[in-house]
């Protein structure tokens, strides 16, 4: 078996976490409803939230405070204060929501932590992912945790630097192509990508045609199965 390392993204890979967002994003669009019909207050949240991911970065901090602008920019001047209140809740019901492990994953990643170093690469609020990975009841399964602002291929070049993996030897699986799978594939890896159906738009990119290094699974308990398989 070539692989040395084996890298995880956390969010909607490990764990639940676009399902919390889109409870979130129905609360706001009801509480702006007076101002903007669904459709549209969903537009305008999601340019809002590109537009401030070089500001805030990802994670819920960032999606609250991209709630409230939006809210400012859908009422204006009629925007009450108290709704400025309800968004801060939904903001920390985000923040505070149980971690809810997909299936199967503790026997998964317990079978990839055999195999071989086992790194968390996942981008998010600092603290918030520090938090879930400890209520996980995962951690003392990984080799290191890196938390990241984003995910480039300079990032996974670093982080197999770091641990003394060179790029064809190490798999990163994840539920995002755009964040997950093109960057660690451009930096030399194998990329194994789990799609959820809750994924955000914005995480989404074209499948890679043919590329020798990349595997589509239908869950995480695939992949020790498909590692074993690599020559």
């Amino acid at each position: 078996m070539p692989i040395d390392l084996i890298c995880l993204d956390a969010d909607d890979t490990l764990w639940h976490n676009m399902r919390f967002f889109a409870a979130a994003e129905q609360a706001f669009a009801d509480l702006v409803a007076p101002y903007a019909d669904d459709a549209a207050a969903r537009a305008r949240m999601e340019a809002v939230e590109i537009r401030n991911l070089k500001r805030y970065g990802y994670g819920a901090k960032s999606f609250t405070l991209s709630m409230i602008e939006t809210a400012l920019e859908l009422a204006g001047d009629a925007l009450p204060a108290g709704h400025v209140a309800r968004i801060l809740d939904i903001g920390r019901t985000l923040l505070d929501h149980p971690v809810e492990l997909l299936d199967g994953i503790g026997e998964t990643v317990a079978a990839l932590a055999d195999r071989a170093k086992l790194v968390l690469v996942t981008k998010g609020d600092l603290l918030h992912q520090e938090v879930k990975l400890a209520a996980s009841g995962l951690g003392q399964l990984f080799t290191g945790v890196e938390i990241v602002s984003d995910k480039h291929a300079d990032t996974f070049v670093r982080v197999f630097h770091r641990y003394g993996c060179a790029p064809d030897r190490a798999v990163m699986a994840g539920d995002s192509m755009r964040s997950d799978i093109l960057p660690a594939l451009e930096a030399g890896a194998w990329g194994a990508f789990i799609p959820q159906p809750l994924a955000w738009s914005h995480e989404a990119a074209a499948t890679p045609a043919d590329h020798p290094r990349f595997r589509q699974l239908t869950r995480l308990a695939d992949l020790p199965g498909w590692i074993d398989t690599l020559p």
